[in-house]
């Protein structure tokens, strides 16, 4: 209870006195976006819809707090109700997904100016949001950019483990300033004090950390150790007497009428602003895109440019890296699409994302679509959630593979919102080579797989990738991650009448005569699986090679389509990774051929020989099946 009694306060005041929100329209484009970082504070979230008029927030669902089906849900849950911006929980993920909403934010003002899009993004922060690592990355990466129109109210208790961690209670403030950011303390029981401090912030020209200090009255609440009971309910006792403590005899659950006026009057504040807003989008030259780019379509044709270079691709058959094929296609969507944004946190550039057409996003310059979000990677998938919450933006990211460990907690919050984003994970293999096992990633394909929701392509050559690319574009039900090669690949497809990827995988190479074997293959381990099939028909075996760049979307189609593509008998599947969850596409009886543990420094030639991923210890496994 203490986080949504002490900080109450603060709360009132920002809501009756500074949010910009319209109660009757909770998905008003230019509201402003409001997080609760401080997750186990929701109940707080829910008073405050409920006060203000939201529907869908009444007393029954209060009295429902923490129940199956309940819109008040235990941490704040996207999609639980139309007012809550973000799935929080993980601690600092809600910090580091409003600096991805107000640079959103920013971005988006400077396309369609400041008469359709100007709000800003609040925060209510705990005292534990602050000390973790992704704050740290999140608050740099906004102080650098000059966010100014990012506030975070900060739950300054003095009673948690953090405090130590910062060295005083002054730590978090030193921390904040020193990323460039305006920082004020105020007492979190005082309102005058909280104005002054919000005050303060709109005229900052940095982003701006309020420190609410309160001190909980324990002994009002019936608790003796603040740390020891920082979560724990109250029971009635101490609920009564909490409300003795503050001089209120209204029953629980019920209001004066005064006070809910006053409630919904706040509610309502914004109604004119939204009217106002309505009016000069109605008679706005850009009205048409603004409204198409915030509903999430994608301009009429868009996708001819990637047809055009699959054709390309297919005509003149380059060894490419899927990688550098990504950058090819990727240039041909930003510019059909203006929504498409997007960075990089390598700090060599090594994973191609910067294109010179889409302009650098710089401190206090938002025109550009580059965003350089520096070594920062979980931050950076955290704050492209947030872009992708504020909507108005198709953001995707790049980084190694084996970073993606990094970024995992920000990723499974995209998965579980539901939000269209793209994550692009280069070296994505052995095929690393000289770079060795501390970057070679070998299990995070099968964990990245494993997460509902999350659809990982791994295309196989130039042609594959480009449908991946376009696949993920089209994907609005959730996130998507492309798996990427450094080393060159051969062009295998030389048809592109249809997106083949699109079925997640299908019959590269049917067999020459009866198929007697079928070797399953991803990305850059395709072109190895059909030099196996070569061998084999050499021997006369037929096999077929099959590829599977997506798994997700393979194991949605109808049983008969999968049956006919993986075919009745042997099959080796075969990837430069473990394999974990292969046995639902090969059969308990079938061969894998990939990795058992991590890789090693060398030619990324030799690392496959050595490892024994080669089309003769395919061929083999085959002939062993076949008896």
């Amino acid at each position: 209870p203490v986080l949504p009694m002490m900080m109450a306060e603060a709360a009132t005041v920002l809501w009756t006195r500074f949010l910009k929100f319209d109660a009757a329209d909770p998905r008003w484009l230019d509201r402003d976006r409001f997080v609760l970082s401080a997750e186990h504070g929701s109940i707080l979230l829910y008073a405050l819809l409920h006060l203000t008029g939201h529907a869908g927030m009444e007393t029954e669902d209060l009295q429902r707090f923490r129940r199956l089906h309940s819109p008040a849900t235990g941490h704040p849950e996207y999609g639980a109700h139309p007012a809550v911006e973000a799935t929080t929980g993980p601690l600092g993920q809600g910090i580091a997904m409003a600096v991805g909403m107000a640079l959103g934010e920013r971005m988006l003002a400077a396309r369609f100016g400041r008469s359709l899009v100007d709000h800003r993004t609040w925060v209510i922060a705990s005292d534990n949001d602050l000390p973790e690592g992704i704050s740290h990355e999140a608050m740099s990466l906004a102080g650098h950019l000059r966010l100014e129109k990012l506030t975070v109210l900060y739950h300054d208790t003095h009673v948690l483990d953090g405090e130590a961690a910062s060295g005083s209670p002054d730590g978090p403030l030193r921390h904040f300033a020193a990323h460039g950011w305006a920082v004020k303390r105020v007492d979190g029981d005082d309102a005058t004090q909280i104005i002054a401090g919000i005050s303060f912030a709109l005229r900052s020209k940095k982003p701006t950390l309020i420190a609410c200090h309160t001190t909980p009255d324990y002994e009002a609440l019936g608790k003796a150790d603040a740390v020891a009971e920082y979560r724990a309910p109250l029971n009635h006792t101490a609920a009564e007497r909490a409300r003795e403590a503050i001089g209120w005899k209204t029953p629980a659950f019920a209001m004066p009428n005064r006070v809910r006026e006053r409630w919904r009057a706040a509610g309502s504040r914004g109604a004119g602003a939204r009217r106002a807003w309505l009016k000069r989008l109605a008679r706005h030259p850009l009205r048409a895109e603004f409204e198409r780019t915030m509903a999430g379509r994608l301009p009429d044709g868009w996708h001819e440019g990637v047809v055009r270079l699959k054709s390309e691709f297919a005509e003149t058959r380059p060894s490419l890296a899927t990688g550098e094929a990504s950058h090819k296609t990727l240039a041909a969507i930003v510019t059909a699409v203006p929504e498409v944004v997007g960075g990089s946190a390598d700090p060599m550039g090594s994973d191609c994302a910067l294109l010179k057409a889409m302009g650098t996003v710089t401190p206090g310059g938002y025109s550009g679509r580059h965003i350089q979000f520096g070594a920062r990677e979980h931050a950076m998938a955290a704050a492209i959630n947030g872009m992708a919450l504020h909507g108005g933006l198709l953001p995707y990211h790049a980084m190694r593979l084996a970073s993606s460990d990094y970024m995992r907690p920000a990723m499974r919050l995209g998965a579980l919102m539901g939000q269209r984003l793209v994550h692009v994970l280069m070296d994505d293999s052995i095929g690393l080579g000289e770079d060795g096992p501390a970057h070679q990633p070998i299990e995070q394909l099968a964990s990245l797989r494993a997460m509902p929701g999350l659809y990982v392509f791994r295309p196989a050559d130039p042609v594959e990738t480009a449908e991946c690319w376009e696949l993920a574009i089209r994907r609005t039900e959730g996130p998507s991650v492309l798996v990427l090669a450094r080393q060159p690949l051969p062009t295998l497809r030389t048809d592109t009448a249809e997106n083949r990827c699109a079925r997640g995988g299908y019959v590269l190479a049917e067999a020459e005569g009866r198929r007697r074997a079928t070797l399953v293959a991803t990305g850059s381990e395709v072109s190895l699986a059909l030099r196996a099939r070569e061998l084999l028909h050499r021997e006369g075996i037929g096999a077929a090679v099959v590829s599977l760049p997506s798994w997700k979307l393979f194991s949605v189609q109808d049983e008969a389509y999968r049956a006919e593509v993986l075919g009745e008998g042997p099959r080796v599947g075969i990837e430069a990774a473990c394999g974990f969850g292969w046995e639902q596409w090969i059969g308990q009886d079938g061969a894998f051929i990939g990795m058992t543990g991590f890789g090693a420094s060398g030619p990324y030639q030799e690392l496959y020989r050595h490892f024994g991923i080669t089309p003769e210890t395919v061929a083999s496994a085959v002939r062993k099946r076949l008896g």
